[in-house]
């Protein structure tokens, strides 16, 4: 039996469970967003400083995804949000059962926006889809400018890219617009945000966006 054969069945499997997610997140009116990246690109980061600015704005919750350890999770609990960790013992991505079963420590009437950090990884997280509105990549600069055009299926089904730690262009070698230009190759509709978590240069245009996404 081909490797297609074997993966198929659990796609489709996974793709019921990720409607019945999205059917319960549209009856309760909260947008869901699924972000995405290699380890160490800083999402977790952007997480907290997104968080940190949005939350008297929305109702927020975060479900934080990894292999193992509740480490993000209690980064996330120390912004004032409601959090819950899933550890994959091993598995390289979340998939809509694991998110499903999540979704029971939240009262998602009382929600504007539940925000999924999934396992870090480029590839495994975009073959399962967990019922989101959008996902969002996050690319470090310091990942170099090659990525998009390497893992191509994450950067054109992402509805938003993220560009981080834009301060650190001064030390490396990475060309933003050779990144800019791969993604709207391959998704003229891609938003794109340059930021940096840590001076905090473009984070306010990016919060505000999202609010207004949320909101529309």
């Amino acid at each position: 039996m081909s490797q297609l054969e074997v993966s198929r069945p659990i796609l489709e499997a996974n793709d019921q469970l990720a409607q019945q997610n999205r059917r319960l997140f549209r009856q309760a009116g909260v947008k869901v967003v699924n972000i995405i990246s290699s380890p160490g690109a800083g999402k977790t980061s952007l997480l907290e400083k997104t968080l940190v600015k949005l939350k008297d704005r929305l109702r927020l919750a975060v479900i934080e995804g990894d292999i193992q350890t509740t480490e993000d999770a209690q980064r996330v609990a120390a912004c004032g949000v409601k959090a819950v960790q899933i550890e994959t013992r091993g598995a390289c991505h979340l998939d809509g059962a694991m998110l499903a079963d999540a979704l029971a420590a939240f009262d998602l009437n009382e929600l504007d926006l539940l925000i999924v950090e999934n396992v870090g990884n480029l590839v495994c997280p975009v073959e399962f889809d967990l019922g989101e509105d959008m996902k969002i990549a996050v690319l470090s600069v310091t990942e170099g400018d090659d990525k998009p055009s390497k893992y191509p299926q994450l950067f054109s089904q992402a509805g938003v890219l993220i560009i981080n730690k834009i301060d650190l262009l001064p030390f490396i070698d990475c060309d933003i617009q050779r990144i800019r230009h791969t993604c709207r190759q391959l998704n003229p509709d891609q938003v794109v945000f340059e930021l940096s978590c840590r001076s905090g240069e473009g984070l306010d245009a990016w919060a505000d966006w999202l609010e207004r996404w949320v909101r529309s």
